[in-house]
C-alpha cells in the first residue's frame, strides 16, 4: 500500500522538514510527497476553495482519503496502526494523507475523504503536522511488524 502525503505549502528548510526528514528516512517506502501552492493574493475564503481543489486535484485516483482535520476523528496509536492494516488487508492501492493550509480543510476535500482524523485537541502548525504524521505512520507499521518502538 502506497502512502501519499498532499500538503498545501512547500515545508522549507528549519526543524519542521528536518522532523519530516527524520521519520521518513525510517519509511520504506517513504510517502510521496505532493505539495500544492496558490499564489494569488486572495481573500482567505476564496483561498481556502482554491487550495481544496488544488489537493483534490492532487490525490491519485481511487485513493482512500484521509483529511487530517482539527475535527476529526481521534485514534489512538494502535487504532490508527489497526485501520492502516486493515485497509492493506483488503487491498487498498494508495492512502492519501491530506493536510490544509493555515485556515483547515475546505469542505470538498472533508466530503471527499473516508476518514477525518484530528492528531490532537490542540491546534498544530500545518507545516509541524507532517512530522507528526510521518512519526505516526512510523509507529503504526512498527506496531503492525512486531518492532518493540510502539511500547505500551
Amino acid at each position: 500500500m502506497r502512502t501519499h502525503l498532499t500538503a498545501v505549502g512547500r515545508i522549507k528548510p528549519g526543524p519542521e522538514r528536518d522532523l519530516y526528514a527524520h521519520y521518513v528516512a525510517r519509511l520504506n517506502p517513504a510517502p510521496v510527497v505532493r505539495e500544492v501552492e496558490e499564489k494569488r493574493n486572495l481573500p482567505a475564503a476564496q483561498l481556502k476553495v482554491r487550495e481544496g481543489e488544488l489537493l483534490l486535484a492532487a490525490i491519485p485516483e481511487g485513493a482512500h482519503v484521509v483529511a487530517l482535520d482539527e475535527k476529526g476523528r481521534k485514534l489512538g496509536s494502535v487504532a490508527f496502526a489497526e485501520q492502516l492494516g486493515q485497509w492493506r488487508d483488503l487491498g487498498v492501492r494508495d492512502v492519501a494523507f491530506v493536510i490544509g493550509g493555515a485556515d483547515g480543510l475546505d469542505k470538498a476535500v472533508l466530503d471527499r475523504a473516508d476518514l477525518s482524523l484530528s492528531l490532537s485537541d490542540l491546534t498544530w502548525p500545518h507545516m509541524l503536522v507532517r512530522g507528526m504524521l510521518a512519526e505516526q505512520l512510523y509507529r503504526a507499521y512498527a506496531i503492525l511488524s512486531g518492532h518493540p518502538y510502539h511500547r505500551v
